[in-house]
């Protein structure tokens, strides 16, 4: 009698006859999606009766109708059967624009650091790609310079950053020459063997010319036999319609589970465990809504200026860089219901709904800056301006803060408030929830006249000292009724003294597994844009003029009064951490 099994086991058919095998071979003329993760690669099998045909479904219980034992060991049969001419596979990863600053201070020693500590698999080979002439010890040396052992000081790194190195080769092309992505692809077969091979393509490119490598890579260098993936790099156009466009055609080439936009601000530690504070914590989950939380405050500064990047960032300022990505995608993984599951698209729906649920952006709800030129301790700092990459009648803003609201049953009300800025005070990133002030405070007398002292404030460090501290009122020790702010602190490098791995480190991790609840999705990306867009080109249309603020400050005095109009102090005025 004719019998099939069902479970998705191995690539492998094979007939009744028992030494008849039949391995499917499969050619793509484009990318194929087949993300099942390297580490627990399954795809379904068949059985076929010795005439070739398919064996019949409904045979399986027939055969096997009261030997439960029977059907177990020939399942365990077949599955030993499978794993004996399940194809072995390597991993493939391209990195375009390999002689760029990001590929060569953050995606190389992120894919060291994963090869250190032995998360990728045992067959997998980097190539590098870009305009430059070079050869493979080239790379090699301009790689060199950016390795590091900081992830641990065992006496075998100097050993692993060779073998590293010896898997690292570089490849000289056009970004749209489909005849140079043609002999990539033969340099990437040569070196994978008859593997089953597994490719991804890392974007550190300008997004003018995604498209373009896209296009090429697809026709000329997609897997035949495995997975294709490609993690797009930000910017994500400059508007709806620009990331619109931009997202209708890299789907000419590729499907959405294919894309992996990185937002490297998701793969920062304290932004994943954003989740894991409020959904595992009974005693933060009750209290995440309007009824106990009075306002939520992303702050993101850095202490330097465009450093030589003008040119790059005055076409798109700090809202674009920081605001409508970073520090948006971290306030729906804050404001989130919470999902069905901790899979990647549950998540997402959960960002998707928080994003659709906001507020159209004001005007009046946004305050500009531009740095200007400073002298303190006698150095000089200069102004935006300054840049030589810059025009001088530049009105691009380096500082921006906006108050945003969500229009839904848990936040109605609650004001969202984000700064961002360069040249400013300090470097440093960190979200803050401000409760309510207690009803009827006994102790409100204790503090004069600035309740906002009494107020219990929950801080999350995501840069540069990694730390989570709630602030709490209590009893100075002593004879008097004295009250004092102290700090409940879980300071990172203090409890974990192991390093932190860079996000960059994650992100890969997460796009080879095959993860992508870190990733932004393509509805994600419109709604986010359809929020900032209106804005953008409302402050473009009136030629808005930004508030100066000196190089080295706390930022344009104009923020202090839109958080004021809110009812609002910030946070970081009160502690320089």
């Amino acid at each position: 009698m004719a019998r099939q099994i069902s479970p998705c086991i191995s690539s492998t058919i094979f007939s009744s006859s028992p030494k008849r095998f039949v391995v499917p071979s499969s050619k793509h003329s484009t990318w194929i999606s087949q993300d099942q993760p390297i580490t627990h690669t399954r795809q379904c099998f068949t059985l076929e009766s010795s005439n070739g045909h398919p064996l019949n479904a409904v045979s399986l219980q027939d055969g096997f109708a009261g030997k439960p034992r029977a059907e177990e060991q020939f399942v365990a049969n077949v599955k030993a059967v499978s794993e004996l001419v399940k194809p072995e596979t390597t991993l493939s990863i391209t990195v375009v624009g390999a002689s760029g600053d990001l590929a060569r201070k953050k995606i190389f020693p992120a894919l060291f650091a994963l090869f250190y500590e032995d998360c990728l698999p045992e067959n997998f080979i980097v190539f590098g790609y870009a305009r430059s002439k070079m050869t493979d010890e080239e790379l090699r040396n301009m790689v060199t310079r950016t390795l590091t052992c900081r992830i641990d000081k065992r006496e075998n790194c100097e050993d692993k950053m060779d073998q590293f190195l010896r898997r690292c080769f570089y490849h000289s092309g056009q970004y749209n020459s489909e005849e140079d992505f043609s002999e990539l692809d033969r340099k990437l077969k040569e070196k994978e063997g008859a593997k089953r091979e597994n490719r991804l393509f890392y974007l550190s490119i300008p997004p003018n010319i995604f498209v373009d490598v896209v296009r090429c890579a697809s026709l000329q260098a997609s897997s035949e036999n495995g997975w294709t993936r490609v993690i797009v790099e930000k910017p994500f156009g400059r508007d709806a319609e620009t990331s619109g466009e931009l997202t209708r055609c890299l789907k000419q080439y590729l499907k959405e589970d294919q894309i992996f936009r990185i937002d490297h601000y998701l793969g920062k530690e304290l932004v994943e465990n954003l989740s894991v504070l409020r959904f595992s914590n009974l005693v933060f989950e009750p209290l995440w809504s309007r009824n106990y939380i009075r306002n939520v405050q992303f702050i993101f500064s850095e202490d330097f200026g465009t450093e030589g990047r003008g040119g790059y960032f005055d076409n798109y300022g700090i809202i674009r860089d920081i605001m409508q990505n970073h520090l948006l995608q971290i306030l729906a993984l804050f404001a989130m219901e919470t999902p069905v599951s901790l899979d990647a698209e549950d998540i997402r729906n959960e960002k998707v709904k928080v994003l659709r649920s906001m507020r159209a952006l004001l005007i009046e709800n946004v305050v500009l800056g531009q740095y200007k030129g400073h002298s303190r301790g006698g150095k000089s700092y200069p102004a935006y301006t300054d840049d030589p990459t810059v025009p001088k009648d530049s009105l691009t803003p380096t500082f921006a803060a906006a108050a945003l609201f969500i229009d839904n049953a848990r936040w109605d009300g609650v004001p969202f408030l984000m700064k961002a800025g360069k040249a400013l005070h300090t470097k440093g990133a960190e979200i803050r929830v401000q409760f309510r002030h207690v009803p009827g405070n006994l102790y409100k007398r204790n503090f004069g006249t600035d309740l906002d002292k009494a107020t219990n404030e929950l801080v999350l460090c995501v840069q540069p000292d990694e730390a989570i501290y709630l602030r709490i009122n209590n009893k100075i020790p002593g004879l008097g009724m004295r009250l004092d702010r102290s700090d409940l602190n879980l300071l990172f490098k203090a409890r974990y003294p192991r390093e932190i791995p860079d996000a960059y480190e994650r992100l890969l991790l997460d796009a080879i597994e095959g993860e992508r609840r870190l990733f932004i999705r393509s509805d994600e990306l419109d709604a986010a844009w359809a929020l900032f867009t209106p804005l953008l080109k409302e402050l473009e249309e009136k030629k808005i003029i930004p508030e100066l603020y000196p190089y080295g400050s706390r930022g344009p005095v104009g923020a202090h009064y839109l958080a004021a109009k809110h009812n609002v102090r910030w946070g970081d005025l009160d502690d320089d951490s």
